[in-house]
């Protein structure tokens, strides 16, 4: 499970709109907490730093980015404990590019943008094996965020 704020959500969504009809991405930085659910609290937007040509459909987060967003992270007594990116004209469902790409116990939000527009909003979950994506829980609850961040 993992739960968000509906400001998280919006710009999720407006990352998405703005870059199509190429891939967003960027990280989630938040915490998972004793019941294991991931709570996040800061959205995180970098560059889609993957050829020109194929970012209508790839996303890539370089190390130094990475590094930048978990030093980010490590500063607010915080962890990265996801991704998220847009699906350009496609829709918000884990790719085969995206298992293959996953790391573990990372949550992953995709949000479909079709006619740059964004439209449904999921977030998966690779299982322990990295053999599929499921459908993890999400949450928007603005007040358990707001009290967190506290």
């Amino acid at each position: 499970m993992i739960v968000v704020s509906s400001e998280h959500i919006a710009a999720i969504r407006a990352h998405g709109e703005k870059d199509y009809p190429n891939e967003c991405c960027g990280l989630l930085i938040g915490r998972t907490e004793a019941d294991e659910r991931k709570v996040v609290l800061e959205t995180f937007p970098i560059d889609n730093a993957i050829a020109e040509g194929a970012r209508h459909d790839r996303s890539l987060i370089t190390p130094r980015d990475l590094m930048r967003g978990e030093k980010h992270a490590r500063s607010k007594k915080l962890d990265v404990v996801g991704n998220y990116h847009s699906h350009p004209d496609w829709p918000a469902e884990a790719s085969q590019f995206d298992l293959d790409h996953a790391w573990p116990t990372w949550s992953y939000i995709i949000v479909s943008v079709p006619n740059a527009k964004s439209a449904d909003l999921f977030s998966w979950e690779m299982e322990p094996d990295r053999s599929r994506f499921n459908r993890e829980e999400l949450i928007i609850d603005d007040s358990l965020v707001a009290a967190l961040i506290q």
